[in-house]
């Protein structure tokens, strides 16, 4: 009997722990999605890409260390302790992320861009799946296809004309690519943060992971930009925003808060309270929320087709929760993968956040 109340109880804790992950994983997708208008409206000022993201990663790391300082005094001390997570998590996830997909959009279509890096979801499945010999279940595959079909028809992939009329070539898809392999080691990375190491070590806080993170990811970028490796170029002309003229300090402010230092926090604290699989489905939101954004603050009208690849999307999630809710619940001996299920972590009293 007690055993059987002390179930319920996990599963109930377990439960809790998915919903909050779910909560922040949505609010991160959100957050990441306004990106695009404010980067637009800054590089039709004349900013060049790389001046964008350079404003963004340094923006977000002042307003990321200021926070930590304030929540968590002794978070620098915690980064040097796991200074290569840190260093790592700043070149790809962070700088590796911004510049790969920058440089894609300058030689391919935003839309196949944006498809391009939206794999990252397949490659963290196909990772997960070689290194533990374990095959995904049929509708955690399902729900992989059915996503990535959603997103091609929100972006208008799948249609009249569909790929074949889009400006491709081998370079900008390789750049894409790259970008999708930096967004599923985001995923992979972010799992890993709360808890002790298998040494006993206390684990990386998220606060700290993405203050550092962004000090990396924003020195890379501006020591490229400074070298000449991409182009830099800022001006202070003024930015128009949802059909309003605005200073250029408004997007860049905006661009530092919003989709950097806010989303990657959420997106670390909900991918290490879900499992990164998962975690990479919910990030697929990131174009419906990219496209509303779009909408309210460009005035880019949302496509019957938008809307239909949005529910689509959604069911693949669905379909994609519920085969991570069946793996939950295998037997004792069978095999497991790396990022344990909810109810283990809640079970073991660990606070991933």
């Amino acid at each position: 009997m007690a055993a059987n109340l002390a179930h319920a109880s996990n599963e109930r804790t377990g439960a809790g722990h998915f919903r909050m992950g779910l909560l922040f994983a949505i609010g991160s997708a959100f957050a990441f999605g306004s990106s695009g208008p404010f980067a637009k409206s800054l590089m039709e000022a004349g900013w060049s890409p790389t001046a964008a993201v350079t404003a963004r990663l340094a923006g977000g790391a002042l307003a990321m260390a200021v926070f930590a300082s304030v929540v968590r005094p002794g978070w620098i001390r915690e980064a040097r302790t796991h200074a290569r997570t840190v260093v790592l998590y700043g070149l790809a996830p962070i700088a590796g992320a911004q510049l790969f997909y920058y440089n894609a959009v300058s030689q391919l279509s935003v839309g196949v861009a944006l498809l391009l890096e939206y794999t990252a979801p397949i490659l963290v499945v196909g990772w997960l799946w070689a290194t533990t010999r374990r095959r995904p279940t049929a509708l955690t595959l399902g729900g992989v296809a059915l996503a990535v079909a959603g997103i091609m028809l929100v972006l208008g992939i799948l249609g009249p004309g569909g790929i074949s009329g889009a400006d491709i070539n081998l370079a900008g898809v390789g750049w894409g690519l790259a970008a999708a392999v930096c967004a599923a080691c985001y995923f992979l990375m972010s799992d890993k943060v709360g808890g002790q190491g298998p040494d006993g070590q206390a684990g990386l806080h998220p606060i700290t992971l993405a203050a550092g993170g962004l000090i990396v990811g924003a020195a890379t970028v501006s020591l490229l930009g400074v070298a000449g490796v991409m182009p830099l170029t800022f001006t202070a002309s003024d930015a128009v925003i949802a059909g309003w003229t605005t200073s250029w300090l408004v997007p860049v402010v905006a661009l530092a808060l919003i989709p950097t230092a806010i989303a990657y926090t959420l997106g670390i604290v909900g991918i290490a309270r879900l499992r990164p699989r998962f975690a990479s489905l919910v990030g697929l939101s990131e174009v419906m929320f990219a496209v509303l954004a779009a909408w309210v603050l460009l005035g880019e009208a949302v496509t019957a087709m938008q809307a239909v690849g949005g529910a689509v999307v959604l069911v693949g999630l669905a379909l994609a929760r519920q085969g991570d809710r069946s793996e939950q619940f295998q037997p004792a001996d069978a095999a497991s993968w790396p990022d344990a299920p909810v109810a283990e972590l809640a079970s073991s009293g660990e606070d991933r956040s």
